[in-house]
C-alpha cells in the first residue's frame, strides 16, 4: 500500500528502535516498556484510540470511525473508487459507493467536465 514517506520513516524508525525485523510492526508494549507478543488485539486498538481521543477532547471516537474518515478524505481528495475499494477490503463496489454515502450529483455531473461540445454550440 503506497504511504507518505514521512510515514515510512516514522515506521522505519519503530521498528529500528524496538528490534523488529519480521512479523507485525504495530505491536503491545509491556510495563517495563519491552515489545511483547507479535501483535495487538482489537481491545488494545479500541483503548489506544480512546485514549487518544480523549487527550484530544472528543468524547466518543471509535476504531471504525478513523477508518470510514480516513476513506471519506481519500474519496474527497480525488480517490478513485475502484482504489478505493481495495483499500477498504470490499469485495463489492456497492458496498464502497455505500460505505462512502456516493451520490450521483446532477448539478455538476462528472461527464459535464469532459469538454466536448456540440458543433455550433456558443
Amino acid at each position: 500500500m503506497p504511504i507518505p514517506v514521512w510515514v515510512k520513516a516514522a515506521i522505519d524508525a519503530w521498528t529500528e528502535a524496538s528490534e523488529i525485523t519480521e512479523g507485525r510492526v504495530f505491536r503491545a508494549i509491556n510495563k517495563a516498556g519491552k515489545v511483547w507478543g507479535d501483535g495487538m488485539t482489537a481491545k488494545m486498538l479500541w483503548e489506544l484510540v480512546k485514549d487518544a481521543a480523549s487527550r484530544a477532547g472528543i468524547e466518543k471516537l471509535a476504531p471504525h470511525d478513523l477508518r470510514r474518515t480516513c476513506a471519506r478524505l481519500c474519496h474527497q481528495a480525488g480517490g478513485e473508487l475502484d482504489q478505493m475499494q481495495f483499500l477498504l477490503g470490499h469485495v463489492s463496489i456497492q458496498t464502497t459507493e455505500k460505505y462512502l454515502g456516493c451520490k450521483q450529483r446532477l448539478q455538476s455531473a462528472v461527464n459535464d467536465k469532459m469538454g466536448i461540445e456540440p458543433e455550433g454550440v456558443c
